[in-house]
């Protein structure tokens, strides 16, 4: 049984929105998503670090969520700044029951468990970019949202799982830096960045917390290996 994650599947088998705009790298994409998860199992958990559906409602994304499903391991769902299809966990399970989806579980204001690790996790929010009223109520709730899933992760060894990178170059996002060292997280694994900006992107050692930037693209549409 191991541990994969991947960020920004971006599909849109039902919406016109092309992703080769971000480069040419995202030519054919589908296939190498459908490729790149061979190396997954059917016993295998696959963290989906948000932006995984252009859909605009659930119904929308349907087809998207069919391609999910079939492909191997258990996957586990985050909410990116895309996933305008993101609507109440009950809504979702519900939909998915409905169609029939039976790899999904949701990874928003909980923890899971991957054997005595804790696999914790939120959108995050850019906010040093917007200091503004509105901004700041977002990116207090994400605060709080994953400060609730460290806390759901007791005393077990913490991996932490964001959208936005709370970290690159010319960005530091200090609160959700400061909450990942309270609680002791040793690895940060973020999406979200495309195409160009990928050389913004920190991976490695940064004062104790190990980031690894795992959007689809920069992965080759292969999911990373986490463990073991």
């Amino acid at each position: 049984m191991a541990l994969y994650a991947i960020g920004d599947t971006h599909l849109s088998l039902t919406s016109n929105k092309p992703m080769d705009v971000f480069g040419g790298g995202w030519a054919g994409y589908v296939d190498k998503l459908r490729q790149g998860f061979a190396c997954v199992r059917p016993e295998d958990t696959v963290v989906l670090c948000g932006d995984l559906s252009w859909g605009m409602s659930l119904q929308e994304a349907r087809e998207d969520f069919a391609f999910l499903d079939a492909l191997p391991g258990k996957k586990l769902l985050m909410k990116g700044n895309h996933d305008y299809w993101w609507t109440t966990a009950s809504k979702m399970n519900q939909f998915f029951q409905e169609n029939h989806f039976t790899t999904f579980e949701i990874l928003h204001n909980n923890c899971c468990l991957y054997g005595d690790v804790a696999l914790c996790g939120t959108r995050g929010w850019f906010y040093e970019e917007d200091r503004g009223e509105h901004s700041a109520k977002i990116f207090n709730r994400e605060l709080i949202r994953l400060e609730t899933s460290l806390k759901a992760g007791g005393a077990r060894e913490k991996f932490c799982f964001l959208h936005y990178p709370p970290l690159y170059q010319g960005y530091r996002c200090q609160e959700i830096i400061d909450l990942m060292k309270q609680y002791g997280v040793k690895r940060c694994y973020y999406g979200h960045l495309h195409g160009g900006s990928h050389r913004l992107a920190v991976s490695g050692d940064r004062d104790g917390v190990e980031y690894h930037l795992v959007a689809a693209d920069y992965l080759g549409f292969k999911p990373e290996l986490i463990l073991p």
